[in-house]
């Protein structure tokens, strides 16, 4: 049985006139059927607009889809009794692209990664601190980054205490949305670096949502594309993503620069064509 399983999940929103909503409605996925496997990552690409973050959403139990199924550890998070939704919410954590709007600023960063074991945990205040501790020391932090608030943090900092936060309960799996492309590329490649790690010492899984396919390639097991909310292709490998020959994914493809701006070229339309 996989991890996760989306079956025939499809989502539309209702257009909005000045005065009410209209009948008419707009899809925004149709159809996506995939799984993930335990301690694997997927990597759903797509342009913006693509419908990659509602399919985030819809996976989290946060907009229920208009028709399908999303079965996790085999049971259908929205059909659930309150006790296995319960667990469901320990066991699926989720790391947004914002790092300061997803977290209180008025908070420490002791009290941020602590809210979810206070939630679900039954511990002392002395192995709550030990646990905050060693959950920082982990993202490359520290002790002394304990009562520190949110302003005092950079964003690449900020974001590991969001990861911290996110594997306190080492849950199965973590719904990564954009969660590296607001951070300059040398930050990225680190937590990304820490992501790998984290997914190996916990034996996470990640459901990884970017347009960055260089990020994607860093951290996924399998890859998907997504365009006007169909999932055109899915890939077992990377390699088969740089080999496929699907328009959209050549597309995709094109638009990866070079490391250093000499080896960059500007593309036109005609290099698509």
């Amino acid at each position: 049985m996989s991890l996760l399983q989306v079956n025939e999940v499809t989502h539309s929103y209702g257009n909005r006139t000045f005065f009410k909503w209209q009948n008419r409605s707009k899809k925004v996925l149709s159809d996506i059927s995939f799984s993930i496997e335990e301690g694997t990552c997927l990597g759903m690409l797509g342009t913006s607009g693509a419908g990659k973050s509602t399919l985030g959403k819809v996976i989290l139990g946060l907009e229920k889809p208009k028709h399908g199924q999303i079965l996790f550890q085999g049971h259908d998070i929205y059909t659930v009794d309150k006790y296995t939704r319960q667990k469901i919410r320990r066991d699926l954590q989720v790391v947004f692209q914002d790092s300061y709007s997803a977290v209180n600023p008025r908070m420490t960063a002791e009290r941020i990664i602590a809210e979810p074991l206070e939630n679900y945990e039954k511990l002392t205040l002395a192995e709550q601190k030990r646990t905050v501790i060693e959950l920082l020391e982990k993202v490359g932090l520290g002790e002394k980054d304990l009562k520190k608030y949110p302003h005092q943090f950079s964003g690449g900092q900020l974001q590991r205490i969001n990861i911290a936060r996110a594997v306190s309960l080492k849950p199965k799996l973590i719904v990564l949305d954009e969660s590296v492309s607001s951070l300059d590329m040398v930050t990225q490649t680190l937590i990304l670096e820490l992501l790998r790690e984290l997914k190996e010492d916990f034996g996470l899984s990640y459901f990884f949502i970017t347009h960055d396919i260089k990020a994607a390639c860093m951290i996924s097991d399998t890859l998907g594309v997504l365009e006007k909310g169909e999932l055109i292709e899915h890939y077992n490998s990377k390699n088969e993503f740089f080999s496929s020959e699907n328009p959209v994914v050549k597309e995709m493809r094109g638009s990866i620069l070079a490391e250093h701006p000499r080896f960059r070229s500007i593309r036109t339309k005609s290099n698509y064509i």
